[in-house]
This record gives structure tokens, C-alpha cells and sequence, in this order.
């Protein structure tokens, strides 16, 4: 294990310290971070989702911002704008929310189209365009987007243009009875995530996601990570599977997985545990899905029973 895997640990050993008994999702979450990818945090309110995201970034020494998406919302909000200024007889850029590390955008769902459309540039591409000029965005940029059940009053779904550029989705969930009263107990003693303080810096983090880059993808484990991507496309309870933006998505995920257990390789048992949190919220299902009750979860599980997993063999180069 080189330093930056224990840099790795150090990040989410200070996350778990705030969002507790919920490792194996902030591990997720870490592992999408590592891939340069977007989450979509589908819960309800007060699950915890800010204070997570918080955590994150004061763990990382990155710049977040949140966003509270409400109906007067405006994508200028978002990507900036420009103003006059009589002093200097010229048009400003006044830069918008996107210009930092990580950006919490939540109840992404409560907003307009015409706002939530404004972060699909950015989310990949890094980059906005307003008023003709293209302006990069820092790096590392990353999206965390919570999204409300759509059931809620005064929540529209998400396009599927914007779920696409969301690596990876899940769900916190309530906590444990232990957890949830350890968090009674503490009320009113001050928030934990105000009391991180940064364990690596960004140029660690950029480095840990080159060396992410270099994680061994052997053909037969890439051949099986594809089969079960194309079968979402042709699964009689799906009326449209994962993108090849998904294939990608699963790739950068399973060398996130490898390279943060100590690999430099990709296992068939990275590419299925990752497959349902890069698919899910990809998936359109049919009528006949909704009829037989069938969610994605388990279109999700039946693929992974389907599609035979390659030899374990000799994986690496």
C-alpha cells in the first residue's frame, strides 16, 4: 500500500467519523470522487446528505458550494454572468456556483428544466459557455446532486440527458438505531464536519485519479463489463438500457475499486459490484415493469445472474 492509499483511508476514516454507519455508501461515493465522477443521491430530506458532502471536501481542502434548487432557480445562478461595469467601461464576468471542487446541488428535482439543463456542459466537459466565451471550471470538479422521491409535491424526474452524466447513484437511507441515537445524544454540540480539517490536498487528490488511469483492464473483463451493459438494451422489462457513457462510467469505477483495494488491475468482481450503481438510474422500464412491480434493482440482479463472469484466472498484465 503506497502513501496515497492511506491517504485514501485517512479521508474516509474522517467522513465516517461525522456520517456514521453508513461506510459502505461513503465509500461509494469516494470511489465515484476517484473516477472523476458525478453522484445522485436519491433520498428524502434530512437524511444527512449536506453534512456528507461537507465532509468530503473539508477532508480534501476543496472549495464547495451548495445550491439550493427551488423553482427561481436561474442558470445564470449557475454558470455566471456578465455585468457592466462603468468604472472599468466593460462587460465582467461575475462567475456562477460551478466555479469550484465540489458542488452540492440540492433537490436538484425542484427546479426548472431550463436551470437543471445548464449544468450539462459543465458536468462533461468542465467547461461553461455564456456570452460566446468557453471558461474552464476548477479542477477537480465534481457534482453532488440530491434528488427528492418524485412523488414528493413539487418534484419533477430528472431528463434522461442529465441522469446520463451521473456516474454512479444511491441512496443513504435512515441510519441504525445505535447511530441515529448517538446522533440524539450529540444534539446541539456543534456540527463534526465544522471540525475536519484537511488529511490530503488536491494536487493529492489529481494524483490518486492519474494513477486510477494507469488500473489494467484486461479484454476478457472487458468483454464482460460490456455484455452486461448491452444486455440492459435488450432486457424485455427495459424499454431504454445504459448508454455507452455508462460502459465508460463502469470502467472508471471498476479501476477506482481495484486501485483503492491495493490492484493494479480490474477483477469481474469489481466490473458486478459496481454494475448496479452505475446502471440503475439509467435504466427506462417498460410498462410491463411497472405491472409486474419489477423496479431496477431487480433487472439489475437478474442481469448479473445471466451473463457468466469470465475465469478468475490471471487477470493482470
Amino acid at each position: 500500500m503506497n502513501d496515497y492509499h492511506k491517504k485514501a483511508e485517512a479521508v474516509l476514516q474522517q467522513v465516517n467519523q461525522v456520517i456514521l454507519g453508513k461506510e459502505q455508501e461513503t465509500a461509494e461515493i469516494f470511489l465515484a470522487f476517484l473516477a472523476d465522477g458525478h453522484v445522485l443521491l436519491e433520498d428524502i430530506p434530512g437524511i444527512g446528505k449536506t453534512t456528507m458532502a461537507l465532509s468530503f471536501t473539508r477532508s480534501m481542502d476543496m472549495e464547495c458550494r451548495r445550491v439550493q434548487f427551488t423553482p427561481d432557480v436561474l442558470p445564470s445562478d449557475l454558470t455566471g454572468f456578465s455585468l457592466y461595469k462603468r468604472e472599468e467601461e466593460a462587460f465582467v464576468f461575475q462567475p456562477g456556483s460551478v466555479f469550484c471542487n465540489l458542488l452540492l446541488a440540492d433537490e436538484i428535482n425542484r427546479t426548472s428544466p431550463k436551470t437543471q439543463s445548464a449544468l450539462l456542459e459543465v458536468m462533461e466537459e468542465r467547461q461553461v459557455s455564456v456570452d460566446g466565451v468557453t471558461r474552464p471550471v476548477p479542477r477537480p470538479f465534481l457534482v453532488i446532486a440530491t434528488q427528492n422521491p418524485v412523488d414528493l409535491a413539487g418534484t419533477q424526474p430528472l431528463p434522461q440527458a442529465q441522469t446520463d452524466r451521473f456516474m454512479i447513484s444511491l441512496s443513504l437511507g435512515y441510519p441504525d438505531f445505535e447511530n441515529e441515537l448517538q446522533m440524539v445524544m450529540e444534539t446541539g454540540a456543534g456540527s463534526r464536519a465544522g471540525q475536519l480539517s484537511p488529511v490530503i490536498s488536491r494536487e493529492d487528490f489529481l494524483a490518486m485519479q492519474e494513477q486510477i488511469h494507469s488500473v489494467y483492464l484486461k479484454q476478457e473483463v472487458a468483454e464482460y463489463l460490456l455484455r452486461l451493459i448491452r444486455e440492459t438494451r435488450s432486457h424485455p422489462l427495459v424499454d431504454s438500457g445504459a448508454s455507452p457513457r455508462a460502459a465508460g462510467a463502469l470502467a472508471k469505477m471498476a479501476k477506482a475499486s481495484a486501485w483503492f483495494q491495493g490492484r493494479d488491475y480490474v477483477s469481474p468482481q469489481d466490473v458486478a459490484v459496481q454494475f448496479p450503481f452505475v446502471v440503475r438510474h439509467r435504466l427506462i422500464l417498460s410498462l410491463e415493469a411497472r405491472r409486474k412491480q419489477a423496479g431496477a434493482d431487480a433487472v439489475v440482479e437478474e442481469i448479473l445472474r445471466k451473463i457468466k463472469s469470465p475465469h478468475p484466472g490471471v487477470l493482470h498484465r
